[in-house]
């Protein structure tokens, strides 16, 4: 076992949610004293990078409650019970955006805020689109938009773009050009 390791002695569930659960674990530490650690519990999530014919990003625009504001971000949503991220990422880009796509790849899985939460993204790309049918969720507004690189990353500069899941795929794409030259 690392010594770094906090062996869990009690767990409080604090709160059960749609989309998280808030537990309280009480944990030995490495020097034998004892602590807190707020957890938020998350079933994952996915994210897709796609790329239209002409080599534009497909963003949606969405207002988050959380920010009580409207941020451009690339199609994302949550894994539902017991599904694949592959298929949860084909699922979630026809709904946000119209677009299917039967290839996918897969880019990389990360978390996104490990001091507190277990939420891990997995990040997708295509440029294999063909239009189908936007169906978002009944509580999910957004707008379509597509952006040449160039253009998203003047919104990182402005912080149009300002999740870390986006921010993110605009560098990735940025690097993958930088290394195509």
């Amino acid at each position: 076992m690392d010594h770094l390791y906090e062996k869990t002695t009690k767990t409080t569930d604090i709160f059960k949610g749609k989309v998280i659960d808030l537990k309280v674990e009480e944990v030995e530490l490495p020097n034998g004293k004892t602590s807190k650690r707020e957890i938020v519990k998350h079933p994952g999530a996915v994210a897709i990078l796609p790329i239209t014919k002409e080599g534009k990003l497909v963003l949606v625009r969405q207002y988050r409650k959380a920010l009580d504001k409207v941020i451009v971000e690339i199609p994302a949503g949550k894994l539902e019970k017991g599904e694949e991220p592959l298929a949860s990422a084909k699922r979630e880009l026809e709904e946000e955006t119209g677009y299917k796509a039967d290839y996918l790849d897969f880019i990389v899985s990360f978390y996104t805020s490990p001091g507190f939460a277990d939420e891990i993204i997995h990040l997708y790309i295509t440029d294999k689109l063909k239009k189908g049918q936007v169906a978002p969720d009944e509580d999910e507004f957004l707008d379509i938009i597509e952006v040449s690189l160039e253009e998203a990353e003047e919104m990182v500069k402005n912080q149009t773009i300002h999740d870390a899941k986006t921010v993110f795929a605009v560098q990735y794409m940025k690097l993958r050009e930088l290394g195509k030259k």
